[in-house]
């Protein structure tokens, strides 16, 4: 039985911890990542291919953040010795959350350093996403003027509301889409000093920030947390692209697609330590538009980059 949202907020301070609060929210956002997990556990089929679940639905079709993990997850069975460092993912169709995933990898190339791997995400037959995966042997590189440019955040997060501040707080027409952030949360912790768009914050040109990390430590290697981070990179970038339309654009009026999705690993992560996630669309032409991510650790350390791009279109241009 789902917790109602006025019951999730008992408390007016939404810029407390969430760990150890014992809130609803809590417990819901704790079970999600459970579940994350569970279906990053693929079942060998043999010959490479593997049977997988998926999170419970939150879209009205699957995530893409999900399938970006699960591809990355089936092809680091593959390449035990190595540590994935980029994903070059295509969405083709989008898949219902009921039904069970198929992931089949193909071994592209093997080599002493560096091996890819491409995977394709099956359901009932149908190819949902198409992605390359780029290993290489995990090493630690010096730090350079890029990452100077973005070190030291300044912000203390746990100072900014959460996600489902934002959710609690949106107009009465984007009650039932708030609503659904707060009684199936993902399983991450989020943090905005703004409302996204498609829970009535402001349209706005230039970059937006949010900090995200998963609600506990979890145990696992640099390849786990490296995947956790890559389903992450997939949040909030369709809305960066609506915030910043030129055009009135309006998630009632128009929907936002991901067409594509990559994410470069600059180093090894802990994703269950504070990043921020910068994000700015940077071209449109005609309904696509291209978003840039730049995902930078609590200490300053750039550890990823992402691009997606994203079409919003008119609804009635698709009935």
């Amino acid at each position: 039985m789902q917790t109602p949202a006025s019951e999730v907020f008992a408390q007016p301070d939404f810029s407390g911890p969430l760990l150890g609060s014992g809130s609803p929210l809590e417990r819901g956002t704790l079970g999600a990542l459970d579940r994350l997990q569970q279906i990053l556990t693929l079942q060998p089929l043999g010959d490479d291919r593997f049977r997988a679940g998926n999170e419970a639905s939150r879209f009205g079709r699957i995530f893409g953040g999900q399938l970006i993990a699960q591809a990355m997850s089936a092809a680091a069975a593959t390449v035990p010795e190595l540590t994935a460092h980029s994903i070059h993912a295509s969405f083709l169709r989008p898949g219902d959350s009921a039904a069970p995933l198929e992931v089949v990898v193909d071994r592209t190339r093997d080599g002493r350093t560096m091996s890819a791997r491409q995977v394709a995400v099956q359901q009932a037959g149908r190819t949902l996403m198409i992605a390359t995966v780029s290993f290489e042997s995990s090493s630690e590189s010096a730090e350079g003027a890029e990452d100077l440019a973005v070190s030291q955040p300044a912000t203390d997060p746990e100072t900014l509301p959460l996600l489902q501040h934002w959710a609690h707080q949106a107009p009465p027409h984007l009650a039932d889409r708030g609503s659904t952030w707060i009684d199936r949360p993902p399983p991450l912790e989020m943090r905005s000093a703004e409302a996204p768009s498609f829970l009535g914050g402001a349209r706005a040109a230039g970059h937006r920030a949010h900090w995200m990390r998963l609600p506990r430590a979890i145990e696992g290697g640099p390849q786990l947390h490296a995947v956790l981070l890559a389903y992450a990179s997939d949040y909030l970038l369709v809305d960066t692209a609506f915030r910043s339309h030129p055009e009135r654009v309006d998630h009632a009026t128009h929907t936002g697609l991901t067409l594509d999705h990559s994410i470069w690993l600059h180093r090894p992560v802990r994703f269950d330590q504070w990043h921020v996630y910068t994000q700015q669309t940077v071209a449109i032409s005609g309904h696509r538009a291209l978003v840039h991510g730049t995902i930078v650790e609590v200490t300053g350390r750039h550890v990823a980059s992402t691009a997606q791009e994203v079409l919003v279109r008119p609804l009635a241009e698709l009935t």
